[in-house]
């Protein structure tokens, strides 16, 4: 397999379908395009690689196979690994897992847009405007529903480390980025996500790189 993916500093979609690529335990490639850099546009036209999605990244190759978007890699990886491997067994808690996926990957575009991922930057202060801390709240009640319910069995949502703490991984990112205040629970699952193994391994490359995307680096928080 081959996944094709952006900066690691920046590319929130790339972080989900990394982990899940990690999470289902096969071995594979990976190519990292710089986003938004000077040969971009060229690069999406003439790439066969990046032509299937138009030039979003990631995308799975798996020989003939091809899956863009994160949510399909996930669900792409569970039905070649088990969909125990990313998904909780129970049906009450798996309903509420695919749930908060399925809110995550269509939703909360205000706090995407005033808080883009930047795994490297640390904002003192930050004023979040209303909109985007509507979307933190929400996030906090489902965290906390979900660790309530269905976290007994370890440090995550769900216990164990499932497709919900994929594609939330990038909103932990966030949070510490701009110095989101958030209770006591919701700080220890963080630490959590924070340093498993595979984000640390995705933290350390994001800090190597050397590329800057300006207009991420100059958020509309203040």
């Amino acid at each position: 397999m081959k996944l094709i993916i952006g900066n690691k500093n920046y590319s929130s979609w790339s972080l989900r379908g990394w982990l899940a690529c990690k999470q289902s335990g096969l071995s594979f490639e990976e190519l990292t395009v710089p986003l938004y850099g000077e040969d971009w546009d060229e690069l999406k036209r003439s790439s066969d690689d990046l032509a299937p999605s138009q030039g979003k990244v990631p995308i799975l190759w798996d020989g003939e196979a091809v899956v863009w978007d994160s949510l399909a890699i996930i669900e792409y990886l569970a039905d070649k690994v088990g969909r125990d491997r990313f998904w909780p067994k129970e049906d009450d808690a798996r309903a509420m897992a695919r749930s908060m996926v399925a809110e995550m990957h269509s939703g909360y575009l205000p706090l995407r847009r005033q808080c883009p991922m930047n795994i490297r930057r640390r904002v003192v202060d930050a004023e979040v405007p209303d909109d985007a801390k509507a979307d933190i709240v929400r996030i906090m009640t489902l965290w906390a529903e979900a660790r309530a319910r269905f976290g007994k069995g370890g440090p995550f949502l769900f216990g164990t480390f499932c497709a919900a703490d994929i594609i939330y991984a990038p909103v932990v990112s966030r949070f510490l980025t701009y110095g989101i205040p958030v209770p006591g629970f919701a700080r220890a699952y963080m630490e959590a996500v924070w340093e498993h193994e595979w984000m640390q391994e995705w933290i350390t490359a994001a800090e190597e790189e050397d590329w800057v995307i300006e207009q991420f680096e100059t958020p509309v928080v203040k």
